[in-house]
């Protein structure tokens, strides 16, 4: 039998229940608390002696609870009658007096059996405490002693701090504030097991920092997402967990992923050198350097491509190069997973966001599809247009599409001419181009093994 529910799927249950304080309900199922929080307590019999105080002062604090999104409901092994029977007997007399929430029967424990709290030998659950989130995912539990009654207001500082997205103190109550673990992102500090050395990215969603991992004794690049990230901490570390399964030269290494300082954190692989961008920047390289560019990218994106990863927002600011010459790709398939509903930019940047249906894109303007602009999902083709793009910036010295506001970004790649931008790149791309920013995906070229072959040759005309 399991232990820890926490992050699991709550047991689903549906038990009679108390008509009071609702008369029109009879029944309480876990289905009926989906979309709010739910405080579900088990306590070991009708009429005990412990029992009465800690579901009153629950009871007491329905409120501060509701004011949190957040219902009650306590199980026993008894059955309706006795507990309707309680419910109506005076405080006076050990009774409840009445309650702000309902109390459902499971006779035979199968539902305390399910969440690890019941013992047969008695027919009592023990006095278990789950906080179960609006999707019926488990995040908090305990259970206590037989002996050991149950504190009204720690439940409440409990679901406070889990609602918060902060790091919980011992000493914090309700009404204080909780420790946020992004305030202590500076150069100097540890944080988790890794020391801060020094800031060296920042994004709309995330940090980066070169850091020790103090475990490894090694230098790492930290990515730590913003609290506010539009991407919740599960589908962030799914993904990133899905691409620290490549291993290719050119894909920048993810070593690990976790959310145990409570924020999304992955630590990579640290390449010292500069991005495509901070390259390009000084210079148009020479064709020698374009191609040995290019031809490492196409063998990053292929690695993902062949593992059904799509990386979603290349562009020359996530391609870096080491001080040896060694491309490496970074983020793969993470921008795919950022959700926004509307196309609008985000910060100064220009960064945009674009619905997409079952997930979402969030990327750089000029780097996008023209499909991707019509708010279809990132794929393995609209990766390959993004590939030309950043070939054409190489060959031409400037983005394709630089100038104008978002809209006609937009709308200019909607009705890209390829052959006037392979016309523009020149030699030794051109001839490359005019497939890959083929309008239609469907009719573009996206095997990168007859990319890799058309750069190899372009090396041999060059030589």
């Amino acid at each position: 039998m399991p232990t820890n529910y926490v992050g699991n799927p709550a047991p689903l249950f549906d038990l009679p229940c108390t008509r009071r304080p609702d008369p029109a309900r009879s029944r309480a199922r876990l289905s009926d608390y989906r979309g709010r929080w739910l405080v579900l307590s088990f306590y070991p019999r009708d009429f005990s002696v412990v029992c009465p105080s800690e579901l009153i002062g629950l009871s007491q604090r329905i409120e501060e609870f509701r004011e949190r999104g957040c219902d009650l409901l306590a199980i026993s092994s008894d059955p309706l009658e006795m507990h309707e029977r309680w419910l109506a007997t005076p405080r006076a007399n050990g009774g409840l007096g009445g309650l702000n929430f309902p109390l459902a029967s499971d006779v035979g424990g199968a539902v305390a059996s399910a969440f690890g709290v019941y013992d047969p030998t008695r027919d009592v659950a023990h006095r278990g405490t789950f906080i179960i989130d609006p999707e019926g995912v488990i995040q908090y539990q305990v259970v206590h002693n037989l002996s050991v009654g149950r504190r009204s207001q720690e439940v409440l500082r409990v679901l406070t701090a889990i609602q918060s997205g902060g790091l919980c103190r011992e000493e914090w109550m309700v009404d204080g504030a909780p420790v946020d673990p992004y305030a202590i992102l500076n150069p100097g500090n540890i944080f988790s097991h890794y020391r801060l050395d020094a800031e060296i990215g920042e994004g709309s969603f995330a940090r980066v920092f070169l850091a020790r991992d103090l475990r490894l004794d090694r230098p790492v690049a930290l990515k730590v997402f913003r609290p506010d990230c539009p991407v919740t901490p599960g589908a962030v570390l799914a993904e990133a967990r899905s691409v620290a399964a490549l291993n290719h030269p050119n894909v920048c290494t993810i070593y690990t992923v976790d959310d145990a300082a409570g924020l999304p954190v992955i630590s990579m692989e640290y390449v010292q050198g500069r991005t495509l961008a901070e390259r390009l920047a000084e210079g148009r390289p020479d064709v020698d350097e374009m191609l040995s560019i290019a031809r490492q990218i196409v063998g990053g994106i292929g690695a993902a491509h062949d593992a059904g990863i799509v990386h979603g927002d290349l562009k020359p600011e996530n391609i870096m190069i080491a001080d040896d010459g060694l491309v490496k790709v970074l983020d793969f398939g993470l921008a795919r997973r950022l959700n926004r509903v509307d196309l609008v930019p985000v910060d100064e940047t220009g960064e945009l966001g674009v619905a997409e249906n079952g997930g979402g894109l969030f990327g750089t303007p000029r780097y996008l599809a023209p499909e991707q602009t019509r708010g279809e999902p990132a794929t393995l083709a609209s990766d390959v247009f993004a590939l030309g793009l950043v070939f054409h910036e190489m060959a031409a010295g400037r983005p394709a599409f630089a100038d104008g506001n978002i809209l006609q970004v937009m709308d200019r790649i909607r009705n890209i001419d390829p052959d006037a931008l392979a016309d523009e790149a020149g030699e030794p791309f051109g001839p490359l181009l005019r497939p890959m920013l083929e309008p239609d995906p469907s009719r573009r070229e996206t095997d990168l093994r007859r990319i890799v072959a058309e750069i190899d040759a372009a090396e041999c005309r060059c030589r």
